[in-house]
């Protein structure tokens, strides 16, 4: 068992193997690890820490952004924690362990912490996984936290709501640029970067950007923060600055008053979210459930029994338990 006084302890100091201890303590599923991270996350300071939500087009290079991003911050004086979310683990079982070799001067930067995805359960499961492990850097003193969704789809937007910002980083390519994108993403981004604009290409991701600016107004209308899109260069660190900036801005549009209300409004529904997570845990775990599964499963795939009088079996036989 974990010593929750040792890790408290060792988080406060900001030792890197204590943090790394304490996430993988919030990241288990096991009933007694759950009990001693309630423990530990009772107990840790709440501090004031950056969040940024960073989603992108597949090859949009993303490592390398957060890689010269991250390394920018931290010789400008920040500690730095990285969290990947792959929701896809949740089908896969797959985890992201890539993105400690792929952001290799990062993850060997003293004041940064990358840590790759859990690769657990259900996507709340990911969700209370990532939003607990944000908490655990805080403590550390960790005040900048970027969180790297590596999915696609529902991953935007859980990872949307457990950050202050969400940056999109995208591509240009001639003629499909808007059409690769989905609405969806347009609608819950707070910056947009458009990236690789170097070299020949430079030209090209600016035009990009500007098309992009005229989609998202069509998109958002009139809204109290209107999403800047610009240009970078993650490779040759050109705009990485710029993007920055941007992010800071939007913080400051959302103030004081206005970060402490949306931080509220995702405690609330991370509440919800961790209910959903508990009785998802709860069914899987039912004797009563299991021992009715497999009858279940095969009378379903034989196509014996609508899906709907199963679940309601399934929910039967757990209220009986």
């Amino acid at each position: 068992m974990a010593d929750v006084g040792a890790l408290l302890e060792g988080i406060r100091a900001g030792r890197r193997a204590a943090v790394s201890q304490a996430i993988t303590l919030v990241e288990s599923t096991s009933a007694r690890h759950r009990d001693q991270a309630r423990e530990l996350l009772t107990h840790l300071e709440q501090r004031d820490a950056v969040r940024v939500g960073i989603s992108g087009v597949p090859g949009v290079g993303k490592s390398t952004f957060i890689e010269a991003l991250g390394t920018r911050l931290t010789a400008a004086g920040h500690r730095v924690g990285v969290l990947a979310v792959d929701p896809s683990s949740v089908r896969t079982g797959g985890s992201v362990l890539g993105d400690k070799t792929r952001m290799a001067r990062l993850a060997t930067d003293p004041h940064a912490f990358v840590r790759p995805s859990p690769s657990a359960g259900t996507l709340g499961g990911v969700a209370r996984a990532t939003v607990q492990a944000m908490a655990v850097l805080e403590a550390a003193s960790y005040d900048v936290v970027l969180v790297e969704t590596v999915g696609v789809g529902q991953s935007e937007v859980t990872v949307a709501g457990m950050v202050d910002t969400f940056l999109f980083l995208t591509l240009a390519r001639t003629g499909d640029q808007l059409q690769g994108i989905k609405k969806g993403i347009l609608e819950i981004a707070d910056v947009i970067a458009v990236n690789k604009a170097d070299g020949d290409r430079e030209q090209e991701a600016r035009v990009a950007a500007r098309d992009l600016a005229g989609a998202l107004r069509l998109v958002r209308g009139r809204s109290e923060w209107a999403p800047p899109v610009v240009t970078c260069s993650a490779l040759e660190e050109t705009g990485v600055d710029d993007v920055w900036d941007r992010v800071l801005e939007h913080r400051a549009n959302l103030g004081a008053d206005g970060l402490a209300r949306k931080r509220a409004e995702q405690q609330l529904e991370f509440t919800w979210a961790l209910v959903r997570d508990e009785l998802d845990q709860r069914l899987r775990h039912s004797p009563a459930v299991k021992a009715i599964r497999s009858e279940l499963r095969e009378a379903v795939l034989a196509g014996e029994l609508p899906a709907t009088v199963a679940a309601d079996r399934i929910l039967a036989a757990y209220d009986a338990g």
